[in-house]
């Protein structure tokens, strides 16, 4: 994984620019090192391959240069994938990426498995952006540094939600494991 993420820090700016609210298309093959025991590919990978999707927006978008020098940079903070059908060895498939919304603290991304314009897997993903100094970046701030205007797409009811449901505390409470 650590070669395809060098390939595509190396290459999407190679390719035309796109809008920061476009769709982000990088097209791909299933690898030996993608698949299972089952000979697909495996589920834990999936999230891997997603990572590449989203460096491909950003990059495309010309906001990657920007985040980096202002010391600022992406993590996840909750995912949900679900799957209809299962990629094989050597098949070809295009990893589909877009945001589909911003709330105060975070970005919300739709990713797409596709294969001949079938969807095989769709995944939903919550980020927040993080300074390398320490802390957290608000939406505002990067709105502001990377010329944006975030209130184009507002968070679908159901997906905030979600980002609610599946929150855990934040680092700063206590999150014992407690089994009931």
């Amino acid at each position: 994984m650590l070669l395809r993420t060098l390939i595509t820090l190396l290459f999407a700016g190679r390719k035309p620019p796109i809008d920061m609210h476009d769709v982000a298309y990088k097209h791909m093959r299933v690898l030996p090192n993608d698949i299972d025991i089952l000979k697909h590919v495996n589920n834990g990978v999936y999230f891997s391959l997603m990572d590449l999707g989203r460096f491909e927006l950003l990059i495309r978008a010309g906001v990657w240069g920007r985040m980096r020098r202002a010391g600022i940079y992406p993590v996840v903070a909750s995912e949900t994938i679900t799957f209809r059908k299962s990629l094989q060895l050597w098949q070809r498939y295009t990893l589909e990426s877009r945001i589909a919304g911003y709330d105060d603290k975070a970005v919300y991304i739709e990713q797409r498995f596709v294969v001949g314009g079938e969807i095989y897997a769709q995944a939903y993903l919550r980020g927040r952006f993080l300074k390398k100094s320490g802390g957290t970046v608000g939406l505002a701030e990067l709105a502001a540094l990377l010329e944006l205007d975030l209130s184009e797409l507002t968070v679908p009811e159901w997906m905030d939600r979600w980002a609610g449901d599946v929150a855990l505390p934040s680092t700063r409470a206590e999150a014992p494991s407690v089994w009931n």
